[in-house]
Formats: structure tokens, C-alpha cells, sequence
């Protein structure tokens, strides 16, 4: 299903303590198919209650780089208003730098 040059990393943070994730999941995570020559977010999924919202962040996050955490956290700040916003946000930074420290970018 993917390419060879494609890598997975998983981002992790702390939902809210109210939040139906944190209750179910214990914190909020993020998987994200990176494709290692271009960094290119080609395919993700997270830890969400409802399936529309996973779909949601999938289409709002592919075809970006994640080298360029900024403009993901924009986008989310722009588009996302669920009541995990900040744990995604923290999630993507979270998998950004994971993805640099393996890569070396």
C-alpha cells in the first residue's frame, strides 16, 4: 500500500482531562506516512471519538510537508475547532520533531 520511501511516525500529547480522547485513549495521538524524499504527508489517522473527525484531519494534513510544522499548526488554528485542537497541534509539532531528529533534515 506504500512506497518503499515512505516512513511512519507517530506524534503524541495530552488531551484535555475532559475530553471524551483522553477518556477513551489516555492522551491524543497522531500517525502520519511521511514520504522520506519529499516529506510529504501522504496518509494519517489519530485517536478520535468519531470517524468524521479523523477523515477530516487526514484531508486537511496530506499533500503537506512536515518540515513545515508552522503551516500545519496555521491550518489546524484556521480550520479545526474540535476540542482536541491543542493536543493536535502539539501532536504535529511533536511528530515534526521526531521526524527531523531521524531524517537529520
Amino acid at each position: 500500500m506504500f512506497q518503499e520511501n515512505t516512513v511512519y511516525i507517530v506524534g503524541e500529547s495530552k488531551a484535555a482531562s475532559n475530553n471524551p480522547i483522553t477518556q477513551q485513549f489516555n492522551c491524543f495521538f497522531i500517525g502520519l506516512v511521511i514520504d522520506s524524499d519529499t516529506h510529504e504527508i501522504v496518509d494519517v489517522e489519530c485517536s478520535t471519538t468519531i470517524s468524521l473527525t479523523s477523515k477530516f484531519i487526514r484531508s486537511m494534513l496530506n499533500g503537506h510537508s512536515i518540515l513545515q510544522s508552522d503551516v500545519l499548526e496555521k491550518e489546524i488554528e484556521k480550520r479545526y475547532f474540535g476540542s482536541s485542537q491543542k493536543a493536535l497541534t502539539v501532536a504535529i509539532r511533536n511528530a515534526s520533531i521526531k521526524y527531523l531528529q531521524l531524517n537529520k533534515v
